[in-house]
């Protein structure tokens, strides 16, 4: 992840903006988690105000389980996951 995060800080970041963070999302069969990847802050101050300023990763794995749940109720009734008009 830092690999990207550092990425991003050197060719995206603008001129005075804060360092990227990272968000890792993982979905399983009903169940789903999310963690900030917080530990490539340059400190501990930087990342305690970015976990309070972010959504929790509580409402966040709540979300992900959510549109899971949905996606997958719309596969088994023959639906498609494209917004594609035919």
């Amino acid at each position: 992840m830092n690999m990207y995060l550092n990425y991003a800080k050197e060719h995206w970041t603008m001129p005075g903006e804060n360092p990227p963070v990272g968000l890792v999302l993982c979905a399983g069969k009903g169940a789903g988690e999310a963690h900030y990847a917080l530990t490539g802050l340059p400190n501990t101050i930087m990342a305690s105000e970015y976990k309070v300023q972010l959504p929790d990763e509580k409402l966040l794995t709540d979300e992900l389980i959510r549109s899971q749940t949905m996606l997958e109720t719309q596969l088994t009734r023959g639906g498609s996951l494209t917004t594609e008009k035919n």
